[in-house]
């Protein structure tokens, strides 16, 4: 009995001792975590909505840190959570412009040529699969199939009037809704421009007329009156320099297809 004891006790003061000397090599071996790359984690909005090019806001943490990316990266929390970011590495940032995206296309239920009523799968790409392009006449225009719409995972498209339209305060600019609109209608412009050329069609005057009542017929009048030189013809169709323009309007009073958007 007396040696069963004694085996019992030296069995668990070796168990013991293995224990506490395990324990301390953990404590030794443990990698420790830099504290600046938790606090990166926590700042995020952890929405994983894929706008800095990383697989989530944790990747994104983690490839800043390591100097894998911009700290002005993150497009949902703005320059404000940027200059943040930037202060945590210790590193200086130039403050960033605000964007929001843009559909260029005004041309809703009631101003384009439709060939056909779409009766299929509520999907851009799959209307997109069709004869022409989809049932509108214009084949640059918005097929209101609301890819963009689902896609967006803040709620800021809504389809009206069977066109896409972006709600400027609720867009983060993450840039989803440009990657999956299959006519590559939604671009990237600064949220306090009030001007904006609401086509992309490069059909010409005379299709354009056909197809669209308000669709630009490359008459260059608002390249004429800009008086900041910020409208340029690509092709037959006007674009705006956003670094030049100033929103005095000038354009969109002059334009006499009413395409150009002010406000």
């Amino acid at each position: 009995m007396n040696t069963l004891v004694g085996t019992l006790m030296v069995l668990g003061g070796l168990g013991l001792f293995f224990g506490v000397l395990l324990s301390l090599a953990g404590l030794k071996l443990k990698t420790r975590v830099d504290p600046r790359l938790e606090s990166l984690k926590d700042i995020l909005p952890g929405v994983n909505c894929g706008g800095c090019g990383c697989a989530g806001c944790n990747a994104f943490a983690e490839d800043v840190y390591f100097g894998k990316a911009e700290p002005d990266g993150c497009p949902v929390g703005g320059d404000e959570l940027n200059q943040k970011i930037a202060g945590i590495i210790g590193v200086e940032i130039a403050s960033a412009v605000r964007k929001t995206a843009y559909v260029k296309c005004i041309g809703n239920d009631r101003n384009a040529l439709f060939l056909f009523n779409y009766q299929g799968v509520e999907s851009c790409r799959a209307a997109v699969r069709l004869v022409g392009g989809g049932s509108k006449g214009c084949t640059y225009g918005c097929l209101g199939g609301g890819s963009c719409k689902k896609i967006c995972v803040f709620d800021a498209i809504n389809i009206i009037d069977g066109i896409a339209v972006i709600d400027n305060e609720k867009c983060t600019a993450c840039t989803a809704c440009v990657a999956v609109c299959p006519k590559n209608l939604i671009e990237m412009i600064p949220a306090a421009s009030t001007i904006r050329i609401g086509c992309n069609a490069r059909d010409g005057g005379k299709i354009i007329r056909q197809n669209c009542e308000i669709g630009c017929i490359g008459c260059r009048l608002c390249v004429k009156v800009c008086p900041k030189d910020a409208i340029e013809m690509d092709g037959a169709l006007a674009r705006i320099s956003y670094e030049k323009c100033d929103n005095c309007g000038t354009c969109a009073d002059k334009c006499s297809r009413r395409v150009i958007e002010k406000g």
